[in-house]
């Protein structure tokens, strides 16, 4: 099977993927009594007392089919999932928080994977030599330290105590500027770092950075021991096959041996790994978010969970759904590319 075939077949797999998921969630809301259904289109108290009125609107008491096409049709082209405790619309609620979280990942999806598979490829080439030592403590450390703990003390030492990056996603001098409707300034892809630049202001992006370097700190040392650690034990097998022998017997330095033969055969499970990491950066972390202020998605969702809001619970599953479903497939065309005896099966 060709790469056009076997990616061609992967888009046409992922239609009814995609159904499934917006059937689930569409079934997980007819448990809820068609009342609390109808409340979640409520923006005035007063019309607590014409629910009827509502359940009409939303067509919630017609048949099960006729409401999945509707509510499809809410969500996807109206882009209404109901409003949240604060009256305010959940669609523009999750579409004002998504920046903050999808910035955080962008900064910290590539030092994770990069340092991860040069440092796991490294330990596992001087295997129980030094720094093969060093990588395995790295890697117990870094899933054995809980998140909230490392950011408070990394902001107790490089905020609280030297001022050098401060939480949040900037200072409050931007904030002001930023948010004046007088002001020049225009969002452009609503990423600070990116958007300071494209306004001709610098000195935005270097704040922005400022603000990122401790959450992405932090995401990276306790996410980076997973990829290490999976990178070193799929190395050390790929090492020990017989391809590599036989590479070896051809003449092939080291340095091709690993770069060219062991390390692309070791990265497959590395790229499953890799691609959950980065959904689950990309739909929010809630405790990094929570500790740094950065009022992300995931920090809405879970604040959100614990009242609980119902529509944005709901809309944060179908986002999670939709991220982690486009993950997978970008992960399956990885594989292929990795390996081509993948696209025959």
């Amino acid at each position: 099977m060709g790469l056009k075939t076997y990616i061609t077949r992967r888009l046409l797999l992922l239609i009814p993927t995609l159904i499934g998921i917006t059937l689930l969630i569409f079934a997980i809301m007819q448990f809820l009594p068609v009342n609390i259904r109808a409340m979640m289109y409520i923006t005035d108290i007063k019309e607590l007392d014409d629910l009827p009125k509502l359940i009409e609107e939303h067509g919630l008491a017609q048949p099960v089919y006729i409401q999945y096409f509707r509510w499809l049709k809410e969500v996807f082209v109206d882009h209404t999932f109901g409003v949240d405790r604060y009256n305010q619309p959940v669609f523009e609620a999750i579409m004002a928080r998504l920046p903050a979280t999808v910035e955080l990942a962008i900064f910290s999806i590539p030092p994770i994977i990069i340092i991860g598979i040069v440092f796991g490829t490294t330990a596992a080439v001087h295997k129980d030599k030094a720094f093969d030592h060093m990588t395995r403590l790295l890697a117990i450390m870094g899933t054995s330290l809980p998140s909230f703990w490392l950011g408070i003390v990394l902001l107790s030492i490089f905020f609280a105590g030297l001022g050098w990056f401060p939480p949040q996603r900037w200072g409050s001098n931007i904030n002001l500027y930023v948010s004046n409707p007088s002001s020049s300034w225009k969002w452009y892809t609503h990423f600070i770092t990116i958007d300071g630049l494209l306004n001709g202001r610098p000195d935005i992006t270097l704040d922005g950075l400022r603000h990122l370097v401790l959450p992405v700190t932090v995401l990276t040392l306790l996410n980076i021991a997973l990829i290490m650690r999976v990178m070193r034990s799929s190395m050390l097998e790929s090492l020990s096959k017989d391809y590599i022998t036989a590479a070896k017997a051809k003449g092939l330095t080291k340095k091709e041996v690993i770069n060219k033969h062991a390390r692309k055969n070791a990265l497959i499970p590395v790229v499953t790994l890799s691609g959950l990491l980065a959904a689950g950066l990309l739909t929010g972390v809630v405790i990094t978010e929570t500790v740094f202020d950065l009022k992300g998605v995931g920090a809405y969702a879970a604040e959100s969970a614990a009242v609980p809001d119902i529509p944005v619970v709901l809309a944060y599953a179908l986002l999670s759904g939709f991220v982690f479903v486009m993950a997978n497939l970008i992960v399956d065309l990885l594989y292929a590319y990795l390996d081509p005896r993948i696209r025959l099966g």
